[in-house]
């Protein structure tokens, strides 16, 4: 979980991640969240019948991930402005997903202290399967 940050604080290029699991109760628990019950993420057998490598993690819910990274690092004082995510590639359960937020720009905009950030989901070997990008007013210091 990543810490509520001040604009004062972020630097350009920092980086800023968080690690996700990806058990099958966790995609069956969004599954009952989401009303997404397509087996492919949560039956193995039906999953590997479709020529997947395993069951597949909800592009939505990886794309909820990066809202809750934002949200932690506006923390109660901040705001998320826009955020907007596309996904590019499948991430197969049982492996643990990297979201990440990594600060483009800081910038004043009517007196707003803001950051624009890229975005996303990064597998164990460095491929984005979910990338985007944000725009966060923090509070300063």
């Amino acid at each position: 979980m990543a810490d509520a940050v001040t604009w004062d604080e972020v630097q350009e290029g920092q980086e800023f991640t968080n690690q996700e699991e990806t058990s099958s109760q966790r995609l069956v628990v969004w599954a009952a969240a989401s009303g997404d019950f397509y087996q492919i993420h949560y039956d193995d057998n039906f999953a590997k019948g479709n020529r997947l490598p395993d069951i597949i993690v909800h592009g939505a819910l990886k794309g909820m991930w990066v809202g809750k990274l934002l949200d932690e690092l506006a923390g109660p004082d901040g705001w998320i402005k826009r955020w907007d995510v596309s996904y590019r590639s499948m991430d197969v359960a049982r492996e643990d997903i990297t979201v990440f937020a990594r600060a483009t720009k800081k910038y004043e905009d009517n007196g707003e202290a803001l950051v624009d950030f890229e975005v996303g989901t990064r597998k164990a070997d460095g491929s984005v399967t979910t990338p985007g990008t944000a725009t966060v007013r923090l509070p300063r210091r």
